[in-house]
């Protein structure tokens, strides 16, 4: 009798087993579609398996990050997961997530574009990286199709390749690398969508507007003033006269001095020669300048001037303003 409970015991125990194994194969291998233009998830060097798991948790991939971390302990650990930037796209299941992290090539290279840079500025630096010739990521850029894609506007994708620190194999396709930043872009900007409907800007007002202040300042503590200025002078009328719009067309180093021709030039970006935002972005602002775009200062600043140390000094008045050029610049010019 005994042996008979014992055998009966084992056979229940066996099919126990059989069953969870089957259920669990059937969550690690469950798909979960992710949005059409896929999902960016950032994974720092040094993140544990549980600060991975939580990251991928929090933006979408996976429904559980307690599943990955047991699917992680069943493969092994968390050895051979790699540092990087990676874009899910699909219906990946748990198990393609955490074999993506683990089988990202040791040969893939990083490549970091500093806020400000212009979209010509990126392909250099991609180029210069590896990544291809600086002219296939142009061409990939002006394809209508891709563009139509990404829902960029007719201006094209200048303002909405993100700032940040990348990770590409070595033969990644220049369009694969500009998906990824556009869904950088997308991923960090997302949070900040209702705020910007709050402000009464549309979104190419929006970016275009971040670019003119990343261009003018790298100090964190002055992009809400900036933002302040060129809201003031929208709301005005007033010429927004920002330097950096005259020299994004220019022909030539853009490092030389403006000169009264540039100020003259006849260009739908000449801030100085047409009122209002230029048609579309000067640069791909971080996401530092978009917040501050959303949130300027409480100030009615109309000027300002730079101090040559990275600062400006800021004017109500004209009176004010030329008072500044001529402490602080050479050759004073009312803006």
């Amino acid at each position: 009798m005994m042996r008979r409970l014992a055998a009966f015991a084992l056979v229940a125990l066996l099919l126990l087993s059989s069953v969870a194994a089957l259920s669990l194969r059937a969550v690690i291998e469950a798909p979960l579609p992710l949005p059409p233009e896929g999902v960016l998830v950032r994974i720092p060097a040094g993140a544990s398996m549980r600060q991975i798991a939580a990251r991928l948790e929090d933006a979408g991939v996976v429904r559980s990050r307690w599943l990955l971390l047991a699917l992680a302990r069943w493969q092994g650990g968390e050895r051979g997961l790699r540092a990087g930037t990676y874009l899910f796209e699909g219906a990946p299941t748990p198990k393609d997530v955490f074999l993506r992290l683990r089988s990202a090539s040791a040969s893939e290279r990083r490549v970091t574009i500093p806020e400000g840079r212009s979209a010509g500025e990126v392909f250099e630096l991609l180029e210069r990286a590896g990544f291809g010739g600086a002219d296939l990521f142009a061409c990939t850029a002006a394809s209508p199709d891709w563009l139509l894609r990404h829902d960029l506007p007719a201006t094209g994708v200048e303002g909405y390749l993100f700032p940040d620190t990348y990770s590409f194999g070595p033969d990644v396709e220049p369009e694969a690398v500009l998906d990824a930043m556009i869904a950088r872009f997308r991923q960090k900007t997302s949070p900040l969508e209702a705020e910007r409907a709050r402000a009464g800007l549309d979104p190419n007002q929006w970016v275009t507007l971040a670019s003119l202040i990343e261009k003018e300042t790298g100090e964190a503590g002055e992009r809400s003033m900036i933002a302040a200025v060129f809201l003031n002078r929208l709301r005005l009328g007033m010429p927004l006269q920002a330097d950096p719009t005259v020299t994004y067309e220019r022909e030539g180093p853009r490092q030389r001095p403006i000169n009264r021709a540039d100020l003259l030039a006849n260009s739908d970006y000449n801030t100085y020669q047409r009122r209002g935002l230029p048609p579309g972005p000067i640069a791909n602002p971080g996401l530092a300048a978009l917040e501050a775009a959303l949130r300027p200062a409480a100030a009615d600043y109309l000027y300002f001037v730079s101090r040559n140390d990275g600062t400006h000094e800021f004017s109500r008045t004209l009176e004010e303003h030329n008072r500044a050029v001529q402490r602080y610049q050479r050759a004073p010019r009312n803006t």
